[in-house]
């Protein structure tokens, strides 16, 4: 019988909701809400992480969490958190696994507005956070999702790619030190994870990469912590992956800290 993923949960924690600055390093251990979560850093970056992986967001990335799902929650920077609950009559359009989104400037406005200072009635607090759900409803998910496995043998290899990113074990070194053959683990990270062992890692070091450049690391200091030979190699992955180059996404940070 193939093994299936864990279900979400019915039940859960009360959502919070607002915005408070975060120390770097700062770890939510895992929880579930009753309510949907958007977490988005104005400033700084966060990763996601349920049973179906690891998401991490950015600036301009936003997180949707739907009810029910065990998740954590790990901060990198000095972070600007803002967090908006989306009571369960309100997620209907929205996507029933977690997920991440672009922040487009009118979404950006409606989360800040909702996790502001400002009070707000019950009914303009919806209406606004209407507008906020329609935007995301016309925003493409972005591809910031790494999965991991649940095969012993597979979890042993990404356990040691986790601890060092930038190492350039080969696959048939993992296959050792798990106990198990190169075929063999590279039909699992295939069956298991739903890619190649080169595109998990390139997406391991790109989760990491962005975590360093929010940090404020260059370019090429970057490329090489995270297993790059040289920045070219790194530009073109980065930027097949994020969608534009580490070079704009550092500009973009400073656009928005001034």
């Amino acid at each position: 019988m193939q093994e299936t993923r864990p279900s979400p949960k019915p039940s859960g924690e009360v959502t919070p909701e607002g915005a408070g600055w975060l120390p770097h390093g700062y770890h939510l251990r895992s929880h579930s809400h009753l309510d949907g979560q958007l977490v988005y850093a104005a400033a700084g970056a966060f990763t996601t992480t349920t049973a179906y992986g690891t998401w991490i967001a950015p600036a301009d990335r936003v997180t949707w969490t739907p009810p029910g799902f065990e998740h954590s929650h790990r901060f990198y920077g000095r972070t600007d958190a803002r967090i908006v609950a989306v009571p369960v009559d309100e997620c209907g359009q929205l996507a029933e696994h977690p997920c991440v989104f672009a922040v487009s400037p009118l979404l950006r406005e409606g989360i800040l507005a909702l996790t502001g200072d400002r009070t707000r009635s019950a009914d303009a607090a919806r209406r606004l956070r209407a507008v906020v759900l329609d935007e995301l409803g016309e925003l493409p998910e972005q591809s910031f999702h790494l999965p991991e496995p649940r095969d012993d043998r597979l979890r042993a290899a990404t356990d040691l790619l986790h601890a060092d990113p930038g190492r350039n074990t080969t696959l048939a070194e993992l296959g050792r030190a798990a106990g198990t053959s190169e075929r063999t683990l590279s039909r699992l990270f295939h069956t298991d994870l739903g890619m190649s062992f080169h595109r998990w890692r390139t997406i391991l070091r790109i989760h990491h990469a962005l975590i360093r450049l929010t940090d404020g690391d260059s370019v090429t200091d970057t490329a090489i912590t995270c297993g790059w030979s040289n920045p070219s190699t790194f530009i073109e992955a980065f930027t097949a992956v994020v969608g534009q180059t580490p070079g704009r996404y550092q500009a973009g940070l400073r656009d928005r800290g001034d």
